[in-house]
């Protein structure tokens, strides 16, 4: 493969020459280690396998496809699983050199001074200058701004941070090699570096032997921030607020308030998680917190080494005399010396509050004794009197060096880090209320009365103080569990501050009383205190169903307008969020229904929260995939309707993509831009662009309804259709993959209507299908065109050129789409038993992927799918000689598993080739 690995890329223009470059050297090194590991035949089958692959996906030959199924269908158990880690490990090395490329583009842009580019925070400042954005206006949008990225732990990030690591490694090594001249000798040094990273990769298991708990996938999120989060968010703000300083002098004294931070669901998300107790809920928030202060305990031990600055050469403030005459630092050689021993007081300090928090013992000892931080506030306030006095003696260069970025640091994650949202299902808390009331008073009946006899009960008691719960009366595991877990979020508001855990989500939120439901268990905690008035936590529905999507606005409409509810809003800045449920709609309803009714409830949302004068703060649940609400950040913010972007805006990161985001800082520092970007473009100028024209909103109006109905009809209607898809796809070996904490089912059943929408888009990915991403869009357009045998084509043709939602629902299906491939998918057909089945299933697959395909090229005037996206074409096309062979191992492996081979390297082979589709794919789950 991987010695002549250029055939990987076509031929394009010399920009992408070090691309090239780059695949070739690790794909030589990768084989390299191939022979040496493996032997020479190990190495000789790998070769004529890419070789038969590309011969067969460059000329369709049929013979090819013939000799690449016998050559894997003949190999032995062991063999099989070389060939997988093989190719599997090329794919990663492969999205490694191409991340590295888009660094490297970005790099050749800003070297050459070009013209900021589209999602970048130069280009949407430079957009707010032309259309007449003031200073005042950018200050408030600041001011109010909540842009939030939120990590969580889903099971389709197959790789373990081990690998990540190594990863990692070969990237830094790509980097250093590109952004230095290297001498003869420093180039066979970095060569040696990358075969040792490579090595140690081939010889490390992708694999986790145990299922992770919570608190495994907590640190596999902590890592993220070393990565990236703590240099790349400090140095984000610092450039903003240079380019600011540029555009108007006025600026220069001015700090941004820190309107990007980070968001987290790793340890507080039990819906359907079992394992996520108090206990979880505690560990999270503590290794959160250790993480930040170990961050900071380390920069300020270095600004000790840098500020040495003499007390008789520079003057300085009496506010830090006076930190330096109480700081327990004695020492004759630092007499001289104020801002060292100012600095080794605040470490003192910090190091007190790391323990008192129990974080246990710090690595480096203190100078000495002093008190804790009573909260943040207070370190904040001893690194503002540093940066001050630095500023007013004429040292200002130093004040923005290592100071600044620390100061942003404790500004953004203060004590706790992120902040954590909990979230349960409805169901359970009906439960859990329930009970309540029955044990305080037998018979009440809540699970029996009518939705305004639960809400007249529970604002009944939401205005009172006392408590509901008694320590004197015995409660089920259920409600025990879930008292414990907000008495524990209280705990934190006290230990870390507010911010460690000011958000509560409810899932399956379908009516008022399940957001009341949740205000009375936050009030038996103190977290809403009815004499004051006040609530200290956001209750946040989750509305994901279509038919909740529906009726969300009505629900927020009658809880605005409940006085007592209204009364507990105006604490929380008279502001409300709302989540919006992409997965699960999909699942539901398909593609194009999904989206137009995410879009839709947005809309009547929007004049919902107007009505009532509160502020709209959206919570778009993405994952990863397509069929997920993924797709492009920047081109799915700006396609929103005008005015759901409220200077706010929080999105999920779920599973594979934080890693494609977030391991290299590059590449996070970009991400992280492009949602501050889009949130500031959507809020400052598109708050009044015109509403759809009503044509296009019958149209879409229409075309999802004759959507809905195909894909209901496959899903939920078709007798067979479930067996189907637990048999053509790796669903039921991903159920006991080792890659998550969670369930892929919310019950034991093997509906799907109780199956996880991650595990749904994640098995259809395998098998290349990738039907949540399209299905029902053929049909639809053909229903269309035929009601609208005239103008019909030319409206769609419109409305993909003039309205941004349009356009980037086709542009997402245009990607999905190149990344199927029906030949692969009908040999996973194949696995269903049932020939009848299968037969009464497939054909309508493949017909509507191939309407779907022509109607999208009819309605984008593309020849072929990606067209105007040459190098995301590109790489996907290139990478499918070296996809295929995973899924024609997978389908041979899975054909032996279930055949009954007990070999406990088959379901080895499985659970790689998941792995290396997985990555191959990227964005799969």
């Amino acid at each position: 493969m991987l010695a002549v690995s250029a055939t990987y890329l076509d031929v394009t223009p010399d920009k992408d020459l070090p691309l090239r470059d780059d695949i070739r050297l690790l794909g030589r090194l990768l084989g390299d280690t191939i022979r040496e590991q493996e032997g020479e035949a190990a190495f000789e089958i790998v070769e004529r396998i890419r070789q038969t692959s590309i011969r067969f996906h460059r000329d369709e030959d049929e013979a090819a496809r013939r000799e690449l199924e016998t050559t894997l269908n003949s190999l032995s158990h062991g063999r099989t699983n070389q060939i997988i880690r093989a190719y599997s490990y090329f794919s990663h090395l492969a999205n490694i050199a191409e991340d590295q490329h888009h660094v490297r583009r970005s790099r050749a842009h800003a070297m050459a001074a070009s013209a900021p580019r589209e999602g970048t925070i130069a280009r949407a400042l430079k957009l707010a200058r032309e259309a007449g954005v003031t200073q005042s206006d950018l200050q408030r949008f600041f001011s109010s701004a909540l842009v939030c990225p939120v990590l969580t732990a889903h099971p389709t990030e197959v790789r373990r941070k081990s690998t990540i690591d190594r990863e990692m490694e070969v990237a830094q090594i790509l980097a250093q090699r590109d952004r230095q001249r290297l001498t003869p000798e420093e180039i066979a040094t970095s060569e040696e570096a990358l075969r040792r990273a490579i090595l140690t990769l081939w010889q490390t298991s992708i694999l986790r032997r145990n299922r992770l708990k919570v608190i495994d996938e907590v640190m596999n999120g902590l890592s993220y921030y070393d990565y990236t989060f703590f240099q790349e968010l400090p140095r984000f703000y610092a450039s903003l607020e240079d380019q600011l300083a540029v555009m108007d002098p006025l600026w220069t004294t001015l700090e941004l308030p820190s309107f990007l931070r980070m968001g987290s669901w790793i340890g507080g998300d039990r819906d359907g998680n079992p394992f996520v107790t108090a206990d979880a809920l505690r560990q999270a928030l503590l290794l959160q917190s250790r993480q930040a202060l170990g961050f900071y305990l380390e920069e300020i031990n270095l600004l000790g080494s840098e500020l040495s600055l003499d007390g008789r050469y520079v003057s300085v403030s009496e506010q830090l005399q006076k930190l330096a005459d109480i700081s327990p630092d004695l020492s004759p050689h630092r007499q001289d010396e104020p801002y060292r021993r100012a600095i080794s007081g605040i470490y003192a300090r910090l190091a007190a509050t790391a323990t008192a928090l129990g974080h246990g013992e710090v690595a480096r000892h203190a100078v000495g004794e002093a008190p804790a931080y009573a909260g943040v506030d207070e370190l904040e306030g001893d690194l503002s009197t540093l940066h001050r006095s630095l500023m007013s003696n004429g040292s200002g260069t130093l004040a923005r060096g290592r100071l600044r970025k620390l100061r942003r640091a404790v500004d953004v994650f203060g004590f706790h880090l992120a902040s954590l949202d909990l979230r349960q299902n409805s169901d359970v808390h009906e439960r859990v209320v329930g009970e309540l009331f029955e044990k305080a008073s037998p018979g009440i009946g809540y699970a029996g009365l009518s939705e305004e006899g639960r809400i007249a009960l529970l604002l009944e008691e939401l205005r009172t103080p006392r408590p509901l719960t008694s320590p004197y009366l015995d409660y089920s595991q259920e409600t025990a569990s879930e008292l414990a877990i907000v008495h524990e979020a209280a705990e934190a508001h006290k230990r870390y501050g507010r911010a460690a855990v000011p958000n509560y989500v409810i899932s399956k939120a379908s009516t008022p009383s399940d957001i009341l439901e949740v205000a009375l268990l936050l009030k038996e905690v103190g977290l809403l205190r009815p004499r004051d008035g006040e609530m200290s936590v956001n209750i946040i529905p989750l509305f994901e169903t279509i038919g909740d999507l529906r009726q969300c606005s009505r629900v927020m409409d009658e809880l605005f307008s409940m006085p007592d509810y209204m009364r507990f809003l105006r604490s929380r800045d008279q502001a409300q969020e709302v989540m919006l449920g992409y997965s699960d709609s999909n699942k539901d309803g398909g593609f194009l229904t999904s989206g137009w009714e995410l879009y839709k409830a947005e809309i009547e949302l929007i004049e919902v929260f107007k009505r009532h004068g509160v502020a709209l703060r959206l919570f778009h649940g993405r994952g990863g995939s397509v069929g997920r609400g993924g797709g492009p950040s920047y081109q799915a913010i700006l396609a929103q309707p005008g005015g759901a972007v409220q200077g706010a805006i929080r999105i999920t990161e779920q599973g594979e993509v934080i890693a494609g985001k977030y391991s290299n800082p590059d590449l996070g520092r970009r991400n992280l831009e492009i949602l501050a970007a889009a949130t500031l473009e959507a809020s400052l100028l598109h708050t009044g662009s015109p509403a759809p024209r009503e044509e296009y909103l019958k149209a879409m109006e229409e075309l999802s309804d004759s959507a809905y109905k195909a894909y209901r009809n496959l899903v939920y209607e078709t007798e067979g259709f479930e067996r189907y898809f637990w048999e053509s796809t790796v669903i039921g070996e991903i159920a006991h993959l080792n890659i998550g904490s969670r369930p892929a089912s919310r019950t034991n059943s093997r509906r799907i209507e109780d199956l996880r929408a991650i595990p749904w888009v994640f098995g259809w990915a395998q098998c290349r299908l990738m039907l949540p991403g399209w299905y029902g869009f053929g049909s639809a357009v053909n229903a269309w065109l035929k009601a609208h045998p005239d103008t019909g084509l030319a409206l769609l043709q419109e409305m993909y050129r003039e309205w941004p939602f349009f356009e980037a629902l086709l542009s997402n299906m245009d990607m999905v789409l190149a990344k199927s491939n029906i030949a692969i998918a009908s040999r996973y057909a194949k696995l269903v038993e049932d020939e009848g089945l299968r037969e009464a299933i497939f054909p309508r697959l493949r017909r509507e992927w191939e309407d779907s395909i022509a109607k999208l090229l009819a309605i984008t005037g593309q020849n072929t799918m990606l067209d105007r996206n040459p190098l995301l074409a590109r790489s996907i096309r290139n990478r499918f000689p070296y996809l295929d062979p995973l899924n024609h191992l997978q389908i041979e492996l899975l054909k032996r598993h279930r055949a009954g081979d007990a070999d406990e390297r088959v379901v080895q082979g499985i659970h790689l080739s998941i792995n290396g589709i997985a990555a191959g794919l990227r964005n799969s789950g």
